[in-house]
C-alpha cells in the first residue's frame, strides 16, 4: 500500500511539503507541485482519511477496536473503553466502539472508508498483523498495548515486565522458594497477547535473578479448568508454596480449590493476583495485587491519537510516543512468609 511518505521520497520532497500540497494550505511552488502530483500518479497514491483530515474535512470520530475474546476480561476492557469514550468527548469526538476480531482486514475497512479520523488499537499483540496496515495507510493511531516493535507509533500500556518482577520479588522476599504462575487460557499465549507475554517474561526473568524455582500453567479460567491446573501443579511440584494468578476468571475458583485441599491462605499457600484493585478487595481474603490505572490508559491514548490527527493537520510529521504506566504492588491479606517445612 503505497503511502504519503513513498510519495516524498518518490518526488524528492518531505513528507509535510507533500501534505501541504494536499491539504493547499500552505504556498507550494509549481515546480515542486508539478513533482508531487507526477509521484501520486505514478504511485498510484489515493489520499486515505489522514489526508481528509488535513484538508480540514473531519468526521470527528475516533474509531475503538476492540477484539472481545472469550477469554478477556470484558469489564475491564469495558472499563478502559469507556474512559476513551469520556476522554474523547472532551476533544469534541465521537467513538466508533468495533468489537469483532477482524485483524488487518478491519483495519484496512476503517481506513478505507474514511469513517473516522483516527484509531485506536486494544488487545494488542507481539507480532500484530494490524501495524503494517496503520503503517502502509498513514491512519492516525493510538496503541493501548505495546507491540514487539513500537517504531513508528503512539503506543500507552502497563508496564507488564515491571509487574512480573514485582510479584516475584514480593513471594522471594517473604521467603518462597517454589511458586506457581497460573496464566490465561492458551489461546493468549498462541495469539502472542503482548500484556501476557510481558507479565510472564518479567515474572521469569526476576524468579532467576531470585532463584525462585516456578511452574508456568495456562488456564481456562473455569472452576473445572482452574481445579485441573491446580492438580497438575501439585502433583509437578508438592512443595509449592505461593501462586501468581493472571487471569481474572481463576481467581475465584482458586481459593476455593486452596481451602478444599486443606491450604489455608495465606498461612500454607500465598497468593498473588494481577488484576484491578476493585476486583481483590472483592475476595477473601483481600488479595494482595499488582495493578495499574485504567482510566488513565483511556486518557493517554485518545491525547496520543489526537496529537497524531493534529500533526497532519499542520503538515508536521507525527511524533512518536511509548509510555509505560507503572504498576503498583498493594499488599493485603493473601501472601505472607513462607510456611517452614519439616
Amino acid at each position: 500500500m503505497v503511502t504519503l511518505v513513498d510519495v516524498a521520497r518518490y518526488a524528492g520532497v518531505s513528507a509535510s511539503t507533500v501534505s501541504y500540497a494536499l491539504s493547499g494550505k500552505r504556498s507550494i511552488s509549481q515546480k515542486t507541485r508539478d513533482r508531487i502530483e507526477q509521484a501520486i500518479a505514478a504511485l498510484d497514491y489515493h489520499p486515505n482519511a489522514g489526508a481528509r483530515a488535513l484538508a480540514g474535512k473531519r468526521s470527528h470520530i475516533i474509531a475503538l477496536m476492540v477484539p472481545l475474546h472469550t477469554e478477556v476480561h470484558v469489564p475491564t476492557m469495558m472499563e478502559i473503553a469507556i474512559a476513551v469514550t469520556v476522554a474523547a468527548r472532551e476533544h469534541g469526538y465521537d467513538v466508533l466502539l468495533l468489537t469483532n476480531d477482524e485483524g488487518p482486514d478491519g483495519v484496512q475497512r476503517v481506513a478505507a472508508s474514511g469513517l473516522a479520523d483516527g484509531v485506536i488499537l486494544m488487545d494488542v499483540r507481539l507480532d500484530d498483523e494490524r501495524v503494517p496496515v496503520l503503517h502502509a495507510r498513514g491512519v492516525p493511531a493510538a496503541l493501548i498495548g505495546l507491540p514487539a516493535d513500537p517504531a513508528g507509533l503512539s503506543c500507552v500500556d502497563h508496564d507488564f515486565t515491571t509487574a512480573g518482577a514485582l510479584c516475584a520479588d514480593h513471594l522471594a522476599d517473604l521467603g518462597h522458594r517454589d511458586v506457581a504462575f497460573i496464566g490465561y487460557g492458551s489461546a493468549v499465549y498462541q495469539r502472542h497477547a503482548g500484556y501476557a507475554e510481558r507479565t510472564l517474561t518479567g515474572f521469569r526473568e526476576r524468579a532467576a535473578a531470585r532463584d525462585l524455582r516456578f511452574l508456568h500453567r495456562s488456564c481456562e479460567g473455569s472452576y473445572e479448568s482452574t481445579a485441573g491446573t491446580l492438580a497438575r501443579i501439585l502433583a509437578d511440584r508438592p512443595d509449592t508454596t505461593a501462586f501468581v494468578v493472571q487471569n481474572e476468571g481463576a481467581i475465584g475458583p482458586l481459593l476455593s480449590l486452596l481451602r478444599a485441599s486443606g491450604r489455608t491462605v495465606p498461612e500454607d499457600a500465598s497468593v498473588i493476583a494481577i488484576c484491578p484493585d476493585v476486583l481483590a478487595e472483592q475476595h477473601s481474603p483481600r488479595l494482595t495485587s499488582v495493578s495499574s490505572p485504567k482510566k488513565e490508559l483511556g486518557q493517554l491514548a485518545v491525547d496520543q491519537v489526537m496529537a497524531r490527527i493534529e500533526a497532519l493537520a499542520a503538515g508536521r510529521e507525527p511524533k512518536d510516543e511509548l509510555l509505560l504506566m507503572a504498576p503498583e504492588l498493594v499488599v493485603r491479606e493473601s501472601t505472607a512468609p513462607a510456611p517452614r517445612r519439616a
